[in-house]
């Protein structure tokens, strides 16, 4: 039952948000804050929520009753994936740009928060692409377009060697949908219906997770639980409630690691029974349950997150991430350096990067992990991190020049509370002792010059 313009007192309210949960006022204040940004000023120039001196707030707009509370709508983003046009004709008698959409088209599919249209004028995206054959060389073009706006969401090119035509469509279909569907999340992180609906919620809230800071990480948090709350059986937001636990564990932000992980793991798990063939659901366990220590349920999950969507370049990334926690380099290698050939934009990159330039210099390859760990620092120049591994790349290498100038500019950038690989250090001390000691030693060399 709704409050009305009655007035609710603040223990109510955090009564109502965090069930049997310790939380401090500020965090309802930091919410509310949030909410009224959200919904702007009323028709008057005024705020729909009132503060109530001493007592809690009050929704000071017009109630206007009707029939009960809708869950979120079941309306999704649709996009419409129109033929490649096929350039230079039939190969081998197979039309080549044909047998391309349609593996995108299959590949597309399998991603479970958008459909997937190959005619009609309603679709809020559209896909479109041309392809070109030369010698053993063939060449995609694809875009991606808003229909609202009419704008680039997405646009690239691939350029790919093959004399396997069937192999050629599976790869280039799972490049195309990798790299579309983390730019189809950004873009619709953002859009809000106006409703509150649990998709609106879930969409506000996934775009505060990937600006990846801890305010950021709490307030999505918060708007995920709300979204359960609101629609229990919205599988998105369960699967987004179990990949805030996870990064709040990876950056080390947990006030309580216990019950994070077991929130996380708990929401994984309802997004799999809601939807067992959403690769995010099983996504979600994995990336939680390597953050929970459970590095066997982390493989598990994410090869069958592999297997309910072969371009799904998050399940490649966690496969990769619970390889190296394991201490398996070169595994975990292959998968993080598939994943990020399938995904090269994603928000969270440098996380990813980072472990893989751990993975390649550990397991004796440091100038490639150098090349990785440069990437990085290109894709988040003040994650202090990001620098520590390009020191320890760079010393690894003998260029002990270049690994002072980085361990000089180290003083430069604010200490981080975690770094996401913290199981690789308390997994395998001996990899962690090596680094810490080379970065001791780097550091001892630039306060030397200073």
């Amino acid at each position: 039952m709704g409050a009305g313009n009655r007035e609710v007192s603040k223990a109510d309210l955090i009564d109502a948000a965090w069930p049997e949960t310790a939380i401090e006022e500020s965090n309802l204040s930091v919410q509310v804050a949030s909410l009224r940004r959200l919904l702007g000023s009323n028709p008057q120039g005024g705020e729909w929520i009132a503060t109530v001196p001493r007592v809690g707030y009050r929704f000071a707009g017009e109630i206007e009753r009707s029939g009960p509370a809708s869950k979120s709508p079941s309306v999704r983003p649709t996009v419409l994936v129109q033929p490649f046009v096929d350039v230079t004709g039939e190969q081998n008698g197979v039309p080549l740009a044909a047998g391309i959409t349609e593996d995108v088209v299959a590949a597309l599919s399998r991603f479970r928060w958008f459909a997937v249209a190959r005619q009609g004028t309603d679709a809020s995206y559209v896909l479109s692409g041309s392809v070109r054959k030369s010698g053993s060389r063939v060449r995609i073009s694809a875009q991606l377009v808003s229909s609202a706006t009419g704008t680039h969401v997405w646009a690239e090119k691939y350029d790919i060697e093959t004399t396997d035509l069937f192999a050629l469509q599976d790869e280039l279909a799972a490049r195309v949908a990798g790299a579309i569907e983390p730019e189809l999340l950004r873009s619709e992180s953002g859009r809000l219906v106006g409703d509150r609906s649990a998709r609106d919620l879930v969409r506000q809230g996934t775009l505060l997770f990937h600006q990846v800071s801890r305010d950021t990480h709490f307030e999505a948090r918060a708007l995920f639980r709300q979204a359960c709350r609101l629609d229990p059986s919205f599988v998105e937001a369960h699967i987004w409630l179990a990949r805030v636990s996870a990064g709040i564990l990876a950056y080390a932000w947990s006030e309580d690691s216990v019950a994070d992980a077991a929130e996380g793991i708990a929401a994984a798990l309802t997004a799999i029974r809601l939807d067992e063939q959403n690769p995010y659901a099983h996504y979600g366990l994995a990336v939680v349950s390597a953050y929970a220590g459970n590095l066997e349920q982390a493989r598990r999950a994410a090869e069958r997150a592999i297997e309910a969507s072969a371009s799904f370049a998050l399940g490649h990334l966690v496969l990769g991430m619970a390889f190296l926690f394991s201490g398996d380099a070169r595994p975990a290698i292959r998968a993080l350096e598939r994943g990020l050939e399938l995904s090269p934009h994603d928000p969270q990159n440098f996380a990813w990067l980072n472990m893989l330039a751990l993975a390649r210099a550990l397991s004796g390859d440091a100038s490639a992990g150098l090349d990785a760990a440069q990437q990085m620092v290109k894709v988040r120049p003040d994650w202090r991190p990001g620098f520590e591994t390009l020191a320890f790349c760079q010393a690894l290498l003998g260029r002990h020049e270049d690994a002072r100038r980085s361990a000089t500019h180290l003083k430069a950038l604010d200490q981080v509370p975690g770094d996401a690989v913290g199981p690789l250090r308390s997994g395998k001390p001996v990899w962690a002792s090596k680094i810490a000691e080379t970065l001791r030693e780097l550091q001892g060399l630039a306060d030397a010059t200073d």
